[in-house]
């Protein structure tokens, strides 16, 4: 099990833009992909407090929920590049 874990929707191309860069810097994490519908997505509300995705988990750095692309994508270039 990695230490990233990312809560995405097939498709999503927030979650896409975080994937590539996750690839980019060669990192290994788990995939949790979630229901469509926002009503059914109670595990990443769980961990973020919201339903939207993408979601990231990071155990290695205590980071837990964070969401927005744009802070996740930040977030792993100043922590892994």
């Amino acid at each position: 099990m990695a230490d990233i874990t990312m809560y995405e929707l097939p498709g999503c191309p927030y979650c896409a833009k975080v994937r590539s860069k996750l690839d980019d810097l060669e990192l290994e994490y788990d995939v949790i992909e979630v229901p469509r519908s926002h009503g059914d997505r109670t595990e990443v509300e769980r961990v973020s407090g919201q339903t939207g995705v993408p979601v990231i988990i990071d155990e290695a750095h205590d980071v837990d929920g964070m969401h927005e692309s744009d802070d996740i994508v930040a977030y792993l270039e100043e922590t892994y590049a």
